[in-house]
C-alpha cells in the first residue's frame, strides 16, 4: 500500500491538517502533531516514534515496511540517507578543489536544458560528439548514489564540473572527466530537480551558485565551488508542496515553480481538500528574496461544502507546475505548463500552458489543453468514490513537461508542449497563445494509458521529438505538426525475462541524433532523419563505481541524458508511478 492511504487509514484521525475547520477544536486539545508538523521532521525521528517512541502502541498493527513508508513520506527522503550520503564517507575524493572557472555556453549543460527555451538540444560544438561517433560510445565511469533508489536528478555540467541531486537528499559536485567527488550538500528532502548555475555578487569570494529545489518545497543556493549554503527559502511552506522542475536562472533572478500533491490526501475524509494552487516565483539570485509570486489559478480558494464528518471542503485548487519554466527573452515573458485540477469546476488554467510577465509576474494568457480535468486521487475506476470526488472525474492529463520555444525559418515562433493524454500542441507566443496545430500521438493506444507522454521532448530546427509509453519515439514537423517519422522500439527482457515496454524519460538531441531511455533501462540513440537505431546501452545491471558505493541501474525515467565536451551523462533508476526498476547510479560515456 502507498504511504498516503496507510496514513489515512491508521493515523489521520489524530494527526490533523491545520486547515481543517471541522477539527480546529480538536487540534487545540490534541497533543498529536499536525501533518504540517510531521512534514518538518526527519524520517528517522518519525520512524523512531513509530517503533520505540510515543507512537508504539498506535502503530502496533503496522508492519515495519509500512512504518518506513510513512516515515519516508513525511520525512521527504530515505531512512539512513543522512548517514550514508555524505561525500566524506566515499572514496575517490578529488586531490584538489581549484576555483571554478567561467561557465561557457560552448562547454556546458546547466539546468533542465542547455538553453533557456527548453529545447534539450545541444549544438555540435558544445556536445563534442558527432552522429558518426555515437556508435562508439563506451562506459567511462560510474558513480553510486548512497541510499538512493531513484536517480531523479539530471546532471548539470559546466567548467569541467558535474552537479547532480538525488532522492537521498544530497547534491554532489564531481569532476566531469573522472567522477572524483569535490563536495556534497544535504538538503532537507529529496532533490529531484536539475541543478541550475549562475553568477552571484555580494557573497564574499563566491562567484557562481548552484540552485535547486527539494521535495519539501525549499529552494537553495549553494556556492558552486565548495557547496556552502548561501540561502534557502520556501515560497509555499506547507505539507505536500514540492519543487520538482529545475529552477531557471536569468538576468540576476531565479524562477522556480511549485507543485503540490494535495490531491493524494483528498481521500482522507479528515482532510480539507483542496486549497493548494501551483505558483511561480521570481527570486533575487544573490539573496533569495521573493521579487514576485504568482499563482497559476488567480482565484483564491473558498469554502464550498462540508462532508459527512464535518470537514470543510474548498475550491478551486490544482494546476501544479511540475517542470522547468521557459524563458522568452524577446517578449520578456516566462512560460510554464500546469497539471490537472483537484476540484470542480476545473480551473481554466489547469492542464494548460500559461504565460507570465517576467518583470511583474502578471499572468498574460493561457491555453488549456484538456478541459474539465478535476481528478483527485481515488476518484477514477469502478470502486466507491469519496465525497471529495467530482461527479465526472477527469483523466489526469497533466502537462508534465516544459514548453519548448522554437524559432522557425522565416522568423515564425512556436511554443510546443505535450500532455499525458498523448496530444502535442503548438501555440503562438506572439499571439497570446493562439493554437497553431495539434497532433495525436496516442499511437493506437487508449489515450492516457499506453500512449501517454510524461517528462518531455526535445527539438532541433526541423522537428520536435516525443517518447511514448507505447514504446516508440515520434518526430513531428515543427512547422505544422505533421509526422516526420515514428519508430517503435522493442523492449529488453526485464526481471524474470518479462519485457517492459515504454519510453518515459525526457529526450535529448544533438545534430543527427536523438537519445531516448525506457522502462527497460535501455538508452537508445536514434537517427533524427528517420529514427533508425545507431546505438544502445542496457543500464539495468550492477556497477563497480569510482566512489566505492554499491550501485545498480534500473529504469530510465524522469531525467534524460546531458551531453557536453565529448561525454554523455545519464542517471539510471526510476520507479515512478509505473512500478519501474530502482537504481542509484550516474553513468558517464565517451566515444572510444
Amino acid at each position: 500500500m502507498a504511504a498516503q492511504p496507510l496514513f489515512n487509514n491508521n493515523c489521520a484521525s489524530c494527526h490533523k491538517n491545520t486547515k481543517s475547520s471541522a477539527d480546529e477544536g480538536l487540534l487545540k486539545e490534541n497533543s498529536a502533531p499536525s501533518t504540517d508538523t510531521l512534514a518538518t521532521m526527519t524520517p528517522e525521528a518519525i520512524y523512531a516514534a513509530l517503533t520505540t517512541g510515543a507512537m508504539v502502541q498506535q502503530a502496533a498493527k503496522l508492519g515495519d515496511d509500512d512504518k518506513k513508508l510513512i516515515a519516508e513520506f513525511f520525512g521527504g527522503r530515505p531512512l539512513g540517507a543522512a548517514d550514508q550520503g555524505d561525500a566524506k564517507n566515499m572514496t575517490n575524493h578529488c586531490a584538489a578543489n581549484p576555483q571554478m572557472g567561467n561557465i561557457s555556453p560552448d562547454a556546458s549543460w546547466t539546468g533542465w536544458s542547455a538553453d533557456l527555451t527548453n529545447t534539450r538540444f545541444q549544438s555540435a560544438k558544445a556536445a563534442g560528439i558527432s552522429a558518426d561517433q555515437t556508435a562508439k560510445l563506451k562506459l567511462k565511469w560510474a558513480f553510486g548514489m548512497p541510499a538512493g533508489v531513484e536517480t531523479y536528478g539530471q546532471p548539470t555540467i559546466a567548467a569541467g564540473r558535474l552537479f547532480i541531486g538525488d532522492d537521498n537528499s544530497f547534491v554532489y559536485s564531481l569532476n566531469a572527466s573522472t567522477g572524483c567527488v569535490y563536495w556534497s550538500f544535504q538538503a532537507e528532502a529529496q532533490v529531484r530537480t536539475a541543478i541550475a548555475l549562475g553568477p552571484v555578487t555580494g557573497r564574499g569570494t563566491t562567484r557562481f551558485a548552484a540552485y535547486f529545489g527539494d521535495r519539501k518545497g525549499n529552494t537553495y543556493a549553494v556556492d558552486a565551488h565548495n557547496g556552502e549554503l548561501l540561502w534557502k527559502i520556501n515560497t509555499e511552506p506547507r505539507v505536500l508542496s514540492h519543487v520538482t522542475g529545475s529552477p531557471v536562472v536569468h538576468d540576476g533572478r531565479v524562477y522556480v515553480g511549485i507543485a503540490g500533491s494535495e490531491e493524494v490526501a483528498s481521500g482522507d475524509p479528515h482532510y480539507p481538500c483542496c486549497t493548494y494552487r501551483g505558483n511561480l516565483s521570481a527570486l533575487d539570485a544573490n539573496t533569495g528574496k521573493i521579487i514576485w509570486k504568482s499563482y497559476t489559478i488567480p482565484e483564491e480558494p473558498k469554502p464550498t461544502k462540508k462532508n459527512s464528518l464535518g470537514t470543510q471542503l474548498w475550491a478551486p485548487a490544482g494546476a501544479s507546475i511540475w517542470s522547468a519554466p521557459t524563458i522568452d527573452t524577446k517578449l520578456k515573458a516566462i512560460y510554464v505548463s500546469t497539471g490537472n485540477a483537484f476540484t470542480e469546476p476545473a480551473a481554466k488554467t489547469s492542464d494548460a500552458i500559461v504565460a507570465f510577465d517576467m518583470a511583474t509576474g502578471k499572468m498574460l494568457w493561457s491555453y488549456q489543453g484538456v478541459e474539465n480535468d478535476a481528478s483527485p486521487q481515488g476518484c477514477g475506476g469502478r470502486g466507491p468514490k469519496g465525497e471529495q470526488c467530482p461527479e465526472h472525474p477527469g483523466p489526469d492529463w497533466d502537462f508534465a513537461n516544459s514548453p519548448i520555444l522554437k524559432t522557425l525559418a522565416g522568423g515564425k515562433r512556436v511554443l510546443v508542449a505535450a500532455h499525458k493524454g498523448g496530444t502535442a500542441v503548438a501555440v503562438d507566443p506572439d499571439n497570446k497563445g493562439a493554437l497553431l496545430w495539434k497532433a495525436d500521438l496516442t499511437d493506437g493506444a487508449t489515450a492516457g494509458s499506453g500512449g501517454q507522454i510524461m517528462w518531455g521532448g526535445a527539438a532541433d530546427d526541423q522537428n520536435v521529438y516525443y517518447p511514448l509509453q507505447t514504446g516508440a519515439v515520434a518526430a513531428l514537423k515543427l512547422a505544422d505538426g505533421t509526422s516526420a517519422w515514428l519508430k517503435h522500439i522493442d523492449p529488453a527482457a526485464g526481471a524474470g525475462g518479462r519485457p517492459r515496454r515504454g519510453l518515459v524519460a525526457a529526450l535529448t538531441v544533438i545534430p543527427g541524433v536523438v537519445f531516448a531511455g525506457g522502462w527497460d533501462g535501455v538508452l537508445h540513440a536514434l537517427s533524427t532523419a528517420d529514427g533508425h537505431e545507431l546505438w544502445q546501452y542496457a543500464t539495468a545491471h550492477d556497477y563497480t563505481t569510482v566512489n566505492g558505493v554499491t550501485a545498480k541501474g534500473g529504469s530510465l525515467g524522469d531525467p534524460g541524458a546531458a551531453i557536453v565536451s565529448g561525454m554523455l551523462y545519464v542517471g539510471s533508476g526510476y520507479i515512478g508511478t509505473g512500478n519501474g526498476m530502482p537504481g542509484n547510479v550516474l553513468l558517464a560515456f565517451a566515444p572510444e
